[in-house]
């Protein structure tokens, strides 16, 4: 009997999975069809890459040629068809700049902005909870309202503003950092430090606020009528519950880095996919920005999965709903 009980439980399981697995797939290629579709048609009404490609003072017949090459002559339906037999393979065509692969073009960039966002990230967790825990501790205080109110200041700097007066204090005035490239790890610094000082103060006020409401509800009373410290008291009952707010911002977050960090990694020159993205645009590289779109909206997809299973692992009142 109970073997039978277990070998149905775990069947119960594997189809919850697979149908979970179906659900999500099914999701992921709806979301590329409806992105990829709408790119497809904007990138139409920009211009023609044939006429970019060919360059001032080209003839007729030459753009016309370079049409005929890469398969723009065609009405736009039959592209379009084209295009969604490539998605299907993912198989975006080869770039109109280079002739290489596009989705093997934008992956090369990929580990870049990767690499750029990770660290980002963690430096504004870093900052932003220490901050946070800060704020949140301290409500009501003058050090409080001042670290508030910088917060404020700093949250409202628009980040090219902020790119540019860390490339100024830093690179121009004290001469520490590379001002641009990532050459070696020194080129680095500069662009993370410029969206963790965006990112980060989001960051803060979101723990900052979660805790304040924490610390007024009814367990917290409990644990301090018990005899509780108040150290204890906010690092082992109020800062988990904070810290939710805290979890699913920052998976927002992460997938805004890898969408969202165009003007970053083209003011420091980082060869990252939204450097890629500003040098395709300028070209009217058609297959380059239709493979990034898919890439990154797979990414930004894959993210919001694995952040709403971190949320429902860290809640104990999701986990109990999900079983």
């Amino acid at each position: 009997m109970r073997d039978a009980a277990s070998a149905a439980s775990l069947g119960l399981v594997l189809h919850r999975v697979l149908t979970s697995a179906l659900i999500r797939a099914a999701e992921l290629i709806a979301l590329l069809l409806v992105v990829g579709t709408v790119l497809f048609f904007l990138l139409r009404l920009a211009g023609d890459p044939a006429a970019v490609l060919a360059g001032q003072g080209a003839t007729p017949e030459q753009i016309i040629a370079i049409r005929q090459a890469y398969g723009l002559d065609g009405p736009l339906l039959a592209q379009y068809l084209t295009y969604l037999r490539q998605l299907a393979v993912l198989d975006f065509g080869t770039s109109l700049a280079s002739g290489e692969p596009a989705l093997g073009k934008v992956l090369h960039h990929l580990p870049v902005t990767l690499l750029l966002a990770s660290a980002a990230l963690a430096l504004s967790i870093l900052l932003g909870l220490g901050t946070g825990v800060f704020l949140g501790a301290r409500t009501g205080r003058n050090d409080g309202r001042i670290a508030s109110l910088l917060l404020f200041v700093v949250q409202g700097v628009p980040g090219y503003v902020v790119a540019l007066l860390l490339i100024n204090l830093f690179a121009v005035q004290l001469h520490w950092l590379p001002p641009f490239g990532v050459v070696n790890w020194r080129g680095w610094f500069l662009p993370t430090l410029a969206l963790a000082a965006f990112l980060a103060p989001k960051i803060a006020r979101v723990t900052a606020a979660n805790l304040q409401e924490a610390l007024r509800e009814d367990y917290v009373r409990l644990a301090y009528a018990t005899g509780a410290a108040p150290r204890t008291v906010l690092w082992r009952h109020a800062l988990p519950n904070a810290l939710l707010g805290a979890t699913a911002l920052a998976g927002t977050q992460l997938a805004f880095l890898l969408s969202g960090s165009v003007v970053t990694e083209s003011i420091f020159v980082v060869p990252g996919m939204g450097w890629l993205l500003i040098q395709s645009a300028r070209s009217l590289d058609f297959p380059v920005l239709q493979a990034l779109t898919a890439v990154v909206a797979t990414m930004v997809f894959l993210i919001n999965l694995g952040t709403d299973a971190l949320f429902r692992h860290l809640d104990p009142r999701l986990r109990k709903q999900q079983r």
